[in-house]
């Protein structure tokens, strides 16, 4: 009997789609694990908390978080890339999967082959604050008196490689001025000197930041995001004050082992997706100055390539390191 190529075809097809549907269909079968790559309490820890919990609401079976700090992120990191259980996964930030493979001679992990992308949780812009007794109001008045006094004007940051850090560089780059970085061993630190106005300026986080804003303690001069946030309206974007195309995020996204199933990564990209539609979530992430994104793998994986492209010339200029 002579064989029907087509049929034949779409046999082998179905055969090896098999598993993937299979995986899909039958995964999760145990408790699902988590990694935030940063030690409890912290910003990436109180949200993973959050998602893990309305995770396990979706996907009908428990999520736990396991903190793993340690090496600017990188030791927890390296634990996602080398899972192998099927049921582990963990938190993607800027510094494990963008900024330290270019500061760190040797890495553990290669940050653009060890994982698959499964979805970008959020966005976190940076207030450029200052203490109210600085002799600048605006951003211009800012820039300007960099321009005016080469490496004097100093800003703070929870240390070096961090989102704040790479923003006072990336308004510096941008602006073509010349500011002096003050590593603190953490964020209040540096906070604390600021409202004390030894430091002239600094970029923080919303979640950080928004108290001390809103009680009169420092200056929101702009935001960080490519438009204004519903929680300080009246805050201006660095774009709107004068430098244009300036843009600069914290980010949380989730991420996979190498290893995972394509169709274990669109499972959990579509009950992520879910969770970012419950109120809870949203209101905690945008209520602390934060912006919800979502959307798919793909669409994670394009915006991790296009931070390494973004970053790496303003590490070069800056001649950061962490060797």
């Amino acid at each position: 009997m002579p064989i029907n190529r087509r049929s034949f075809a779409w046999g082998a097809a179905c055969t090896a789609l098999a598993p993937a549907l299979h995986a899909q269909e039958t995964w999760p079968t145990k408790t699902i694990k988590l990694i935030v790559p940063y030690a409890a309490g912290g910003f990436a820890d109180t949200r993973a908390r959050k998602i893990a919990d309305a995770l396990g609401k979706v996907l009908g079976q428990s999520v736990i978080v396991d903190n793993r700090g340690g090496a600017g992120g990188v030791t927890g990191t390296d634990a996602i890339a080398k899972a192998t259980d099927g049921h582990t996964f963990g938190f993607g930030s800027p510094a494990p999967l963008v900024i330290n493979p270019m500061l760190m001679k040797k890495m553990p992990y290669d940050a653009e082959k060890a994982f698959k992308p499964i979805i970008l949780i959020e966005q976190s812009p940076l207030f450029l604050t200052t203490a109210p007794n600085q002799p600048f109001k605006t951003v211009k008045e800012l820039v300007d008196y960099a321009r005016a006094n080469p490496g004097k004007l100093t800003y703070g940051s929870s240390g070096v490689g961090g989102a704040h850090h790479l923003s006072g560089e990336l308004l510096a780059f941008q602006t073509k001025t010349q500011m002096t970085h003050v590593p603190y061993k953490g964020g209040s630190l540096a906070a604390t000197d600021l409202m004390g106005g030894h430091l002239a300026f600094m970029f923080e986080m919303g979640y950080s930041a928004l108290p001390s804003i809103k009680a009169g303690k420092i200056n929101a001069l702009a935001v960080s995001s490519r438009e204004r946030l519903k929680v300080l309206p009246n805050v201006p974007t660095l774009d709107e004050a004068g430098v244009k195309g300036f843009e600069s995020y914290n980010w949380l996204g989730m991420i996979a082992p190498a290893s995972a199933p394509d169709a274990v990564v669109a499972k959990l990209n579509a009950a992520v997706n879910a969770a970012l539609k419950r109120d809870d979530l949203k209101h905690m992430i945008e209520g602390s100055g934060g912006i919800v994104v979502g959307g798919t793998p793909q669409a994670f994986g394009e915006f991790i390539a296009q931070e390494r492209a973004k970053w790496a010339p303003v590490i070069k200029s800056a001649n950061i390191t962490l060797d």
